[in-house]
């Protein structure tokens, strides 16, 4: 018999960070807009309005990972929370374009810390025999946040003055608080040799290294999916295809919903590699479609490739880094995962941008289907070749006496 996994508390979690994440998505599509309207911000500085919430989002995943179980996991979700209903509270009283950055950075940084726990906390209530399939559902709800909140975003824009905007995000936020002191969430006692590990300034007090190598992997597929964020827009105009783009992320969205259930069982059925190898190969073949996408129904098959592709490697090599990792150190393993697939997504157009003036659109993604090649061998030496064909021991969900 199944270990049951539709839990409250798991409900709780994946609803939680879905209204989150579908601010966060909300606001990074329409702030810049905000930024130039009311502020005459330029193209640059609105698009730093938009991406400096990503800087503070990283200061406070490594802040996170690391004072999470000497704060406590409850308490420090909490906390972010309630900052980021007080930053949602701050947009109606901005009057200044430095005004509106500093408050994009305090909004990133709680986002970071209560992230970080979710991330975290959501690993304790998956049964060990379901963690694949639990990772991956509560990886769903950022997909459908990604698809979601901007579809959300640019409606509002559309039909309602901006401050609507603020309205919506703090409503969700606030429904975040509400089930975040709700949720039920196990706290981890340390022991003093745990705690004396995790004193000082110390790299191993920020990153978990049992969780670098599978994450190395994610951060490049996230930089090749950085490049369809980026610069799909530009591609579909250049190609005469913009209104099949406006569907892609609506297709994308859609095949992780459909295969998610799938995906999930199949991780813990057949073990890590026997999805994320074929997953590796259904993102470089979207890439490569896509490059040749002159027609909306090719572009939108794309989608659905990358959509399998790049949402199922993420969500299984999420569980692999929390699984890498002791009890005591998963707080530093969701950080880690984050803070290096951020970077992958943060810095991916500004270096693919150096290269579209001289390969154009069509030839960037034909590299970016390159380096997703590259993929299939690093994840190989890095993770692959390690890992058994049988189900991994998942020593991050064990409940044992470490636990309250």
């Amino acid at each position: 018999m199944k270990e049951k996994l539709w839990t409250k508390d798991y409900i709780g979690i994946l609803v939680t960070n879905f209204f989150l994440m579908l601010t966060f998505y909300l606001l990074m599509v329409t702030i810049s807009v905000f930024a130039a309207n009311e502020f005459g911000a330029t193209e640059s500085q609105a698009g730093l309005a938009s991406s400096i919430f990503v800087i503070g989002a990283l200061v406070g995943r490594i802040i996170g990972g690391k004072y999470i179980d000497q704060i406590g996991r409850k308490k420090l979700l909490i906390a972010g929370v309630i900052i980021m209903v007080i930053s949602a509270i701050f947009y109606f009283g901005v009057n200044s374009f430095g005004m509106l950055i500093a408050n994009r950075l305090l909004h990133g940084f709680a986002f970071g810390l209560a992230g970080t726990v979710l991330g975290t906390v959501v690993a304790q209530v998956i049964p060990k025999t379901r963690s694949g399939e639990g990772i991956g559902y509560f990886a769903l709800s950022m997909t459908l946040a990604t698809a979601i909140g901007p579809f959300i975003g640019i409606y509002i824009q559309q039909h309602f003055q901006f401050k609507m905007i603020f309205v919506f995000c703090l409503v969700c936020i606030a429904i975040s608080l509400v089930l975040s002191v709700i949720i039920k969430v196990e706290e981890i006692t340390l022991t003093e040799d745990q705690k004396a590990e995790l004193k000082g300034f110390k790299l191993s007090n920020f990153i978990e290294k049992k969780s670098v190598p599978i994450t190395l992997v994610a951060t490049l597929t996230a930089f090749c999916y950085s490049g369809i964020l980026s610069f799909l827009t530009f591609f579909a105009s250049e190609n005469h295809i913009t209104s099949a783009a406006s569907f892609f992320f609506v297709v994308y969205a859609a095949a992780v919903l459909v295969t998610r259930p799938f995906s999930g069982r199949m991780f813990d059925m057949k073990g890590p590699n026997f999805i994320m190898y074929p997953s590796i190969i259904s993102l470089l073949i979207g890439l490569f479609v896509l490059s040749q996408s002159h027609v909306g129904s090719v572009l939108l098959i794309a989608g659905a490739l990358v959509g399998f592709g790049y949402g199922t490697y993420m969500s299984s090599s999420q569980t692999v880094a929390i699984q890498s990792a002791p009890a005591h150190r998963v707080g530093l393993a969701t950080s880690t995962f984050f803070i290096l697939t951020d970077i992958g997504l943060g810095i991916g157009p500004f270096v693919q941008g150096f290269f579209v003036p001289s390969i154009g659109y069509n030839g960037l993604y034909i590299v970016l289907g390159i380096i997703a090649v590259i993929c299939l061998p690093l994840h190989y030496f890095l993770y692959g070749k390690k890992a058994s064909s049988s189900k991994i021991t998942v020593s991050s969900v064990e409940v044992n006496s470490s636990i309250k």
